[in-house]
């Protein structure tokens, strides 16, 4: 099969869910749903975490870099999958697929630094709690959420950058419905093993160590929390971390089935699915979470819709 360098213009097919027209139907009310409540649950962490000074938190502080950092996740992928499902067509075009790639692996990236960085908060509320202010000053959470952000795009830059130096076969057909790096190794026309090898050790960066050092972190959180002997300060102590762990749960659950993962363990269809769980469905289920589980959270909502002054 001939090789084309992807420095030609041409476009590309997201194959997706194009072999079952009856699931892209529903597929395209789900999302479009499920997208709009994304819009609004995350704007409205924003928008009361800048808005109530209750909430001017290094809590709230990551909480609002991780809502902002879900717009830009699924803004950067919906609207082209809300195009394709609705009519035959499932083309992105060259650039397209360049800037959602580099998205893509940038914030996903991010948001498990981001994950981390949260739960370093976590560990040093609960188990510091008499040096926490001064440990979680601005100056640090302004640093911590810049080493999450800044690594997170250092790594989509190498990533994409050798990406797109592969010759991929002529076809273009991608079997996914977006440009995701496994997708496009598929119809790589050239051996691919260099960067196989690079994304696993993406992966053990990005994945892996932010996992262990949440796992350390909470492992330290559980062994303080039972320590405190009133029932009601363990449950307030596990209150304020369990949104959180919750979230950890959804994201690298799913991100760790598709990527760490043997090939043979999923069907694609399969693959696609927990994709689309971690793309799409966990940045609408991250506001919610938080919000139920904080009570601080629904006063502020509550004060917002009322518009009263805080």
């Amino acid at each position: 099969m001939n090789g084309v360098n992807l420095s030609s213009p041409a476009g590309f097919i997201l194959l997706g869910f194009s072999d079952q027209p009856r699931l892209e139907l529903v597929l395209l009310l789900v999302i479009a749903t499920i997208y709009i409540l994304t819009l609004l649950g995350n704007t409205t962490i924003i928008l009361i975490s800048y808005l109530n000074p209750k909430l001017h938190t290094p809590m709230y502080f990551f909480l609002s870099n991780l809502s902002f950092l879900d717009l830009c996740f699924t803004t950067s992928i919906i609207p082209q999958m809300l195009w394709n499902l609705k009519g035959p067509e499932k083309i992105i075009s060259y650039t397209g697929c360049v800037i959602q790639l580099y998205m893509l692996s940038g914030l996903g990236s991010t948001e498990c630094v981001l994950l981390s960085v949260m739960a370093y908060d976590r560990f040093n509320a609960i188990c510091r709690p008499l040096h926490y202010d001064v440990i979680m000053h601005p100056k640090l959470l302004q640093q911590l959420a810049a080493l999450a952000w800044i690594s997170g795009f250092v790594e989509s830059t190498v990533q994409t950058s050798l990406v797109f130096q592969l010759h991929l076969c002529s076809h273009h057909r991608v079997d996914d419905f977006m440009c995701e790096v496994p997708a496009l190794i598929q119809i790589a026309c050239e051996d691919a093993t260099f960067l196989e090898s690079e994304l696993s050790i993406a992966t053990v960066l990005y994945v892996v160590m932010p996992l262990g050092l949440i796992l350390v972190s909470y492992g330290c959180i559980v062994r303080s929390v039972l320590k405190i002997k009133l029932t009601e300060g363990r449950r307030k102590a596990f209150g304020t971390c369990g949104s959180h762990l919750i979230v950890v749960t959804l994201f690298f659950g799913t991100v760790i089935c598709v990527y760490i993962q043997p090939k043979s363990k999923y069907t694609q269809n399969h693959k696609r699915f927990l994709t689309l769980f971690y793309s799409i469905v966990t940045p609408s289920l991250n506001p919610l979470i938080y919000t139920l589980r904080n009570k601080e959270a629904k006063w502020a909502i509550k004060r917002l819709l009322a518009r009263e002054p805080t």
